[in-house]
């Protein structure tokens, strides 16, 4: 999946972990470009908006550049 965002044109993610949320690592700070992109990739990519709703949360790690974007459905 993660090889697949930028052949999407979906560039900045460092990683995707699926389970019952997915989990995106993002590079660089999560401002409002990078919420409205990760939206966008939920929205078409990550959820079937058809039969489930999905929300977007931000959590920051310990580290300073640790931030862990959220889409669960």
């Amino acid at each position: 999946m993660q090889r697949a965002l930028p052949r999407l044109g979906f560039e900045g993610i460092a990683d995707v972990r699926q389970g019952k949320r997915f989990e995106l690592e993002v590079e660089g700070p999560v401002d409002d470009a990078a919420l409205a992109r990760i939206h966008q990739i939920a929205e078409t990519f990550l959820a079937n908006t058809v039969i489930e709703d999905f929300s977007v949360k931000v959590e920051v790690g310990e580290g300073a550049d640790a931030t862990a974007v959220k889409a669960e459905s």
